[in-house]
């Protein structure tokens, strides 16, 4: 079985408006990862994500390109460790202030 990993990450540059949740929200389905997404008021797009550490290794990839429309400048990204409190993968409204 695969180590469980956790990862925070802030994605910066025109993310907000573009659909960016919800592109996180879908690759976090297709890799089977839980947590959440949400809109900073920096404007910037915060995320949660927790799950087999290969699967959180792609989509920190995913979180580098961002869907189409948006430009991601940089990403920062914290591992932290796995608390397994998700059941699945949410998106929250603007200005969460995270868990």
């Amino acid at each position: 079985m695969s180590e469980r990993r956790r990862l925070e990450a802030t994605v910066h540059g025109r993310v907000q408006g573009v659909g960016f949740r919800w592109f996180v929200r879908r690759n976090a389905a297709r890799l089977e990862l839980v947590g959440w997404a949400s809109n900073d008021p920096s404007g910037s797009v915060r995320a949660v994500v927790e799950g087999k550490a290969p699967a959180v290794d792609e989509m920190v990839a995913e979180l580098r390109q961002g869907p189409p429309g948006a430009i991601v400048d940089h990403v920062e990204a914290h591992d932290l460790l796995p608390t397994g409190e998700f059941s699945g993968f949410e998106v929250r409204a603007g200005g969460h202030s995270g868990d």
